[in-house]
């Protein structure tokens, strides 16, 4: 489990590996004593386990899967990755509850600045888009941000000064790829819902009837 608090900078050292799966070595400026190896450390919001230590470098195995549902079958030799080590039962939660497991690929449509800061929309499959709420919490590579705003399948986020600076979200550009994590506790609720019955949920991209005016209705708002 993490917060979605990036801890560091990484870089790539070494990607070696194709679509059977890839194992990476990562620099990083973490006191390597912790995680040691077993642990599991988010990559770009990707929760992965520290299979190798050498110095300040880790290594992490990544699974077909994984490589289909994230951003990181493209990573390369010298790119940058978030890093976060898991949440310890004693951390303030300053984020909110990410878990490291992607629910899908989001695209940056529009990058516009703001006073101090960046706005980015980013565009998700329906599949993803259903589970955002405005002033809900999203996991983007890995950075815990509020939902500003939701129209059908794309979203916004404000990217403060501070995180622009400590993320790789400074360095995105338009048509950029993305990991996109949805609040936990929603899913649950949808789920627990429809096996009550009180909602049915369209499969193959369509949406779900869990809404404001659903939750108004039920008494829950």
């Amino acid at each position: 489990m993490f917060t979605g608090l990036v801890e560091d900078l990484g870089e790539i050292i070494q990607v070696e590996g194709g679509t059977a799966g890839f194992s990476m070595v990562i620099a990083s400026h973490f006191d390597l004593a912790f995680p040691d190896i077993g642990s599991s450390i988010a990559v770009d919001g990707v929760c992965l386990t520290v299979v190798g230590i050498n110095k300040n470098r880790f290594t992490v195995d990544i699974s077909p899967e994984t490589l289909k549902k994230t951003t990181l079958q493209w990573k390369k030799k010298g790119d940058q990755v978030n890093l976060e080590r898991a949440l310890q039962v004693s951390d303030r939660l300053g984020g909110h509850l990410v878990t490291g497991h992607i629910d899908g690929i989001g695209t940056i449509n529009s990058i516009e600045i703001k006073g101090n800061s960046l706005i980015f929309s980013i565009t998700v499959p329906s599949e993803i888009s259903k589970y955002l709420i405005t002033k809900g919490s999203v996991g983007v590579d890995g950075v815990s941000l509020t939902v500003n705003e939701v129209k059908e399948n794309h979203f916004s986020v404000n990217i403060i000064p501070h995180t622009a600076r400590v993320t790789t979200l400074g360095r995105k550009k338009i048509g950029d790829k993305v990991n996109i994590e949805t609040d936990l506790i929603g899913k649950y609720v949808e789920k627990f819902l429809r096996e009550a019955g009180i909602i049915s949920v369209k499969k193959e991209g369509g949406t779900s009837s869990l809404d404001y005016n659903f939750l108004s209705k039920h008494g829950f708002i």
